[in-house]
């Protein structure tokens, strides 16, 4: 049976990497990725996206931020009426909590103590600052210098982190079991499952 084709719609390049992952996990062949650059025009184009979504499917991910105090509150605001075929996912509060959640992977990726690392990645205020707080401690010089940002810089990120997270999402990363450790993560998996039933069932 072939599978079913998904457009795709992210922030960011590393967001990308992710969202393939999950796509060949829920077995979709992924047709088209339109990297946004941010949320603010991921926003002014979703309505758009929303469109197309009653004619082919789309996957978009969207991070929570402190945007709303949950997923379901920003879903309602972002994309009220949502098309059959679109899956709009919102990581909480940002991708990196479900990159996070993979525990074991992401523990020896960093070369830090899986102790260090929490159980509860929804819970996370930042999850982004947390990951980089992990690589300060990492026992890997390459990684402190790749996803730290140097001392006094303006960026917010190390100068290689976005390839750092690429890395680890295409080689490292297992959905699967971060879906354990974070429901945001479990109901995207669920969602996409859904998806792929409804769709292959039609043909």
């Amino acid at each position: 049976m072939t599978s079913p084709s998904i457009s795709v719609t992210v922030e960011g390049n590393s967001d990308e990497a992710l969202a393939r992952k999950l796509l060949e996990l829920a077995e979709f062949t992924v047709s088209y990725v339109y990297v946004q650059g941010g949320k603010d025009r991921l926003d002014e184009k979703l309505r758009a996206f929303n469109h197309a979504a009653k004619f082919t499917p789309w996957f978009v991910l969207r991070d929570l931020d402190q945007d709303a105090p949950c997923a379901p509150d920003l879903v309602k605001e972002l994309l009220p009426d949502r098309a059959v075929n679109m899956c709009f996912r919102i990581p909480v509060r940002t991708a990196e909590s479900w990159l996070l959640a993979d525990r074991k992977n992401i523990s020896q990726f960093l070369g830090v103590p899986m102790s260090k690392i929490g159980a509860n990645p929804d819970d996370l205020d930042d999850p982004k600052t947390v990951l980089i707080n992990l690589a300060r401690k990492s026992k890997s010089k390459q990684i402190r210098e790749d996803i730290v940002p140097p001392t006094n810089a303006v960026a917010r990120v190390g100068p290689a982190y976005v390839s750092r997270i690429i890395e680890f999402s295409n080689e490292y990363w297992d959905p699967r079991k971060a879906s354990k450790n974070s429901k945001s993560l479990a109901k995207c998996l669920l969602a996409l499952e859904k998806l792929n039933q409804a769709l292959t069932s039609k043909t």
